[in-house]
């Protein structure tokens, strides 16, 4: 962790109290040493901030490129561990970067969603994270951010005060798995892991899916 990190990290969390009424839940929940993927649904272009405030790691986020050329937000989300890929094709650099992190035993958040809802509720999960998580056998640790669609809905330019609740779930342990087994069993295997993972982050209270899961993976 960097010391500009330790020393931005209280001040965000006093001001996130302070406009959004913040609880984080079960924070200890995330493993304090060696690889996990964490899964949060996704609703702002702050998630990955709100949800590393009350962790103390170092994590690494895969961000939607775009997020880096927003004055100041880009800035921050770097010093808290982000790190940019593009949504359009397969980006193989953030893949390998993600992989490479897992592999030193780092902690590694995707959104599974694929970016922001525009709607509130939780979209259908891609199989990437969990693809990896299978992958390279590390465990899944869900998480639930509510009430940040009432803090910084699409049509708002800058978020407002509200109550913000982010629920850390107890991890999911994953087998590795080889890739020789199949592209056909692998995609079956990460879609049950997938459907798991979106029936706990729903099951805090959130808006109900709006389909199936989605077949289709997105860049890792």
């Amino acid at each position: 962790m960097t010391v500009v990190l330790a020393i931005l990290r209280p001040l965000i969390r006093i001001v996130c109290r302070l406009l959004f009424r913040v609880r984080f839940i079960d924070a200890e929940n995330v493993p304090a040493t060696g690889a996990c993927i964490i899964t949060p649904n996704h609703v702002t272009y702050a998630d990955p901030i709100w949800i590393t405030i009350p962790i103390p790691r170092q994590l690494h986020y895969m961000t939607w490129d775009k997020v880096f050329e927003i004055p100041g937000l880009g800035f921050i989300a770097r010093l808290f561990g982000a790190f940019p890929v593009k949504l359009e094709g397969t980006d193989t650099a953030a893949q390998r970067e993600a992989v490479e992190l897992l592999r030193q035993g780092k902690p590694l958040v995707i959104f599974p969603e694929g970016g922001r809802t525009r709607t509130g509720r939780v979209m259908p999960f891609k199989m990437g994270a969990f693809r990896l998580a299978l992958t390279q056998g590390v465990p899944i640790v869900p998480v639930a951010i509510e009430g940040a669609w009432q803090i910084w809905p699409p049509s708002k330019l800058l978020p407002r005060p509200g109550r913000l609740t982010i629920k850390y779930f107890p991890p999911i342990q994953v087998e590795s798995v080889s890739e020789e087994i199949g592209n056909a069993e692998l995609k079956a295997t990460a879609r049950q892991l997938a459907s798991k993972t979106r029936d706990i982050v729903v099951g805090a209270g959130l808006p109900e899916p709006e389909a199936e899961v989605a077949e289709r993976a997105v860049p890792l």
